[in-house]
């Protein structure tokens, strides 16, 4: 198989595009920009794929708007110390998202509740 190939599946709409995206939110944990690339990713692919698909990319905006909302929380609460303690649920929060989604897209099977703020 041609290596361009195996790339582009990763751009297209789909099951690798979704795993793709998953993995750019956890590497952000340690880099910061890939979830804005993710992001992207996921608002430019939504609604161009199957349904199992597409719960991935709402699940996936609902993990970046509501991590960025939490962030944002925390981080003016850290002055209180409280905002430690948030922002690391935050980021328990965003890993365990993002492992039940990878998990999720490596069946091929749809998140049962893409607009919940849990898991």
């Amino acid at each position: 198989m041609n290596d361009q190939t195996d790339v582009a599946g990763y751009m297209e709409p789909g099951g690798k595009n979704v795993t793709l995206i998953y993995i750019l939110y956890l590497v952000s944990i340690i880099v910061g920009i890939t979830s804005i690339i993710g992001v992207i990713f996921a608002y430019l692919n939504k609604g161009k794929a199957a349904e199992w698909v597409d719960t991935h990319y709402i699940y996936q905006i609902r993990t970046f708007w509501i991590g960025i909302l939490f962030s944002i929380i925390g981080a003016v609460l850290v002055f209180i110390f409280i905002g430690i303690f948030v922002l690391i649920a935050t980021l328990v929060w965003a890993i365990i998202r993002c492992i039940k989604g990878l998990q999720l897209a490596s069946r091929g099977e749809e998140i049962s509740n893409p607009r919940t703020w849990m898991f």
